[in-house]
C-alpha cells in the first residue's frame, strides 16, 4: 500500500456492520460513546448514565463487554481483510502515528473520523497511547520501534536548550541521529517528520523554526520575542520601524512602531547600532554609545590607529564615519600617541 493511497473499505458500513451483533442497549451506548450515529460527538459516561438510570461505572462494563462481544462475533473475523489494511496504513506511516495526523490522512470529515477510531480501538493489532505532558494521542502496531521512538524523542528534547531555534533539515538531522536501533527503512523525511509531530515539547516557531515548546522562541509572547526572530530573520541591523511592520505581516499581531520601539530599548537581546536600528547582541554587538564603543575596543584591542578604530566601530554601529572620528578627538575620552595610535584616556582615582 502506498502511504498516499486512500482506503478500500467505508469505515461507517464496516462499523455498523460490526454494531449490529450487538444488544440495541449496548448498540446505543458504542454509538454514543464513539460519536457514531447522527451526532458526531462523543458522549461522556455521565450523559449516558443518566440516560439510562445508571451509573457512569455501569456504562463503562457495557461498553467493555460490548466491544469484547464484537471482537469474538464471527462478523469481525470477517473483517480481517479491513483491520490488515488499517494496520498497513499505520506501518508504511512509521508504525506510530498521532491519532489526528492518522486520521485526517485518511479521511477530511469527522464523521468519518470518529468511525475510523472505533475500529482502532476494536482492532487486534492497534494499541493507543493517550495523550500525557510529553507526548499527543497516537497509535502504534510496532511496540518495540515505538518505545524506540519515544526514548529518541526524549534525547532530543534534553539536547535542545529554550535558546535554540533549529532549521527544519538540521532538526531532521539531530533527531536521526537520536535514532538508536531504529531500521533504514523508516529514516524517511517524510516520517521523521511525522515522529517529531508527536512530540508536544518539541514544536515549529510560525517562521519554521525548531526548538523547544515552552521557548519564547517558539511560543512568543509579546512584542519582544516577536522582534527577537524577525530581527534573527532578517541576519542584520534593522529599523524598528520595519521591525513592526514585519510583526504584523509574520505574525498578524498588531504592532505599533512607537511600542516596538520601547520594547527593544528595554530588552537586553536587542543593540541599537544606529538612528533606529537595532542588532542582536547575540551577534556580538554591545550597548553603548559611539564614545563607550570606541573605547571597549581599544581596551580590548590596545593601541589603534584612526583607520583600524573606524574599521572596528563600523563592524558593531551603522554611523557616519566622521561621527566616529569627531568622538576619537574628544581629549577627555582619548590620547594619540607618537606613532598616531589613539587609547582610553586614563582616569584617575
Amino acid at each position: 500500500m502506498s502511504e498516499n493511497k486512500k482506503i478500500s473499505f467505508n469505515p461507517k458500513k464496516i462499523t455498523e456492520e460490526l454494531l449490529s451483533v450487538l444488544s440495541e442497549r449496548s448498540r446505543d451506548v458504542l454509538m454514543q460513546r464513539y460519536g457514531l450515529g447522527r451526532e458526531a460527538s462523543r458522549a461522556t459516561l455521565e450523559k449516558i448514565g443518566q440516560q439510562y438510570g445508571i451509573t457512569r461505572e455501569r456504562v463503562r462494563q457495557i461498553e467493555n463487554q460490548a466491544i469484547r462481544a464484537i471482537k469474538k462475533s464471527e462478523l469481525y473475523a470477517k473483517q480481517a481483510a479491513v483491520f490488515d489494511e488499517l494496520k498497513e496504513k499505520v506501518k508504511i506511516m512509521g508504525g506510530i502515528i498521532a491519532e489526528e495526523d492518522l486520521l485526517d490522512s485518511i479521511s477530511p470529515y469527522k464523521t468519518i473520523h470518529n468511525h475510523l477510531h472505533f475500529l482502532l480501538v476494536v482492532g487486534d493489532h492497534f494499541t493507543k497511547y493517550r495523550e500525557d505532558d510529553f507526548f499527543r494521542h497516537r497509535w502504534q502496531v510496532d511496540e518495540v520501534l515505538s518505545g524506540q521512538i519515544h526514548e529518541s524523542l526524549k534525547r532530543l528534547y534534553q539536547s535542545l536548550s529554550n535558546e535554540d531555534l533549529v532549521t527544519e533539515p538540521d532538526i531532521i538531522k539531530k533527531f536521526i541521529a537520536q535514532l538508536q536501533g531504529v531500521a533504514e527503512e523508516y529514516k524517511r523525511e517524510e516520517i521523521v517528520k511525522r515522529w517529531l509531530s508527536l512530540s508536544k515539547k518539541i514544536s515549529q516557531n510560525s517562521l519554521g523554526e525548531w526548538g523547544r515548546t515552552e521557548s519564547t522562541n517558539i511560543n512568543a509572547k509579546g512584542v519582544r520575542d516577536y522582534a527577537y526572530l524577525i530581527i534573527r530573520k532578517h541576519g542584520s541591523p534593522i529599523h524598528f520601524r520595519k521591525v513592526a511592520k514585519n510583526i504584523e505581516e509574520e505574525f498578524k499581531r498588531k504592532a505599533h512602531e512607537a511600542t516596538t520601539h520601547n520594547e527593544l530599548i528595554k530588552d537586553p537581546r536587542f543593540v541599537l547600532v544606529g538612528r533606529g536600528l537595532y542588532a542582536l547582541s547575540e551577534w556580538g554587538y554591545s550597548g553603548g554609545v559611539v564614545r563607550e564603543v570606541i573605547q571597549r575596543i581599544l581596551v580590548d584591542r590596545g593601541p589603534l590607529t584612526k583607520e583600524e578604530v573606524v574599521r572596528e566601530v563600523l563592524k558593531e554601529r551603522q554611523v557616519k564615519e566622521n561621527t566616529i572620528l569627531v568622538n576619537l578627538q574628544n581629549p577627555r575620552y582619548f590620547q594619540k600617541d607618537q606613532l598616531g595610535r589613539y587609547s582610553p584616556v586614563k582616569t584617575t582615582v
